[in-house]
């Protein structure tokens, strides 16, 4: 199979339509490639593309960018200056003629958005959610503590932090995986009726000065900063999942991302 041969049996299955402007693209390799396996991740480090090529699989469909930013707009700045990271990683995707190719835009349009439900399945949270409110979800009554505890250990997240008191009762959570920016975060947070976010990540002196301040003000709220990369694994694992069903003659893999952060105390 070609790596578009791939990409196309996707976008069937993902079955939304395609933006007019998107990051979906190849990042490197081209289409018409052969490819002799499938490596679906979070984020394309080069841990990550070592693992796959150790496993034989030299398509890497990857949910974040390659070279560190949103639309890869540094990546020939990178080039031109001879980077001694980006010389590595293009190096060695060089040398075992890897495929990459971007699945971000696809996933979170689809309807429920995949890499929040990813968050939410892991969770334990399956059907929990709003019927109008898709990214909050009505969860069995728990504390602020123990629910980040809880993702702490369901989502795999070395270096999770949280705001508000940890005896906080929550049983309303918005989850919005990634990085979803202030104003998105900001509109779920200050819902009347929801308790706690659960964010990849932010700014900080955006959303968590913003709950922070909650706090202070004597709101019942809470913030959960899980981190990036484990926020949105999940959802990128279950994608893979159904591809390889789809494609029951051709290695398809999770290679998960690891976290990177870890806790000043580990």
């Amino acid at each position: 199979m070609t790596a578009q041969d791939v990409v196309d049996l996707l976008d069937r299955h993902l079955d939304v339509p395609r933006r007019e402007s998107t990051v979906d693209e190849y990042l490197a390799g081209g289409p018409d490639q052969e490819v002799h396996g499938v490596a679906f991740t979070m984020m394309a480090t080069l841990d990550v593309l070592q693992r796959a090529v150790a496993q034989g699989l030299d398509l890497v469909i990857t949910h974040e960018p390659l070279y560190f930013n949103h639309r890869e707009e540094w990546t020939a700045m990178l080039a031109a200056e001879d980077d001694p990271v980006h010389r590595a990683k293009s190096d060695f995707i060089a040398r075992h003629r890897l495929v990459v190719r971007r699945l971000h835009d696809a996933v979170h349009d689809t309807r429920p958005d995949r890499i929040v439900n990813g968050a939410a399945h892991a969770l334990g949270w399956k059907g929990f959610e709003r019927a109008d409110l898709p990214t909050v979800f009505d969860i069995p009554a728990t504390t602020l503590g123990r629910l980040a505890e809880h993702t702490a250990q369901a989502l795999g997240a070395g270096a999770l932090r949280y705001i508000g008191d940890p005896d906080l009762p929550v049983s309303a959570a918005g989850i919005q995986p990634g990085f979803w920016g202030f104003e998105k975060n900001r509109a779920v947070l200050a819902r009347p009726d929801v308790d706690v976010l659960l964010i990849g990540e932010s700014n900080e002196w955006e959303t968590a000065a913003y709950a922070a301040d909650a706090v202070s003000a004597g709101l019942a709220k809470g913030l959960i900063v899980i981190g990036h990369v484990p926020s949105e694994q999940e959802g990128m694992s279950e994608t893979a999942d159904r591809l390889a069903e789809l494609l029951p003659d051709l290695p398809v893999a999770f290679v998960p991302t690891a976290d990177p952060f870890r806790t000043g105390t580990a």
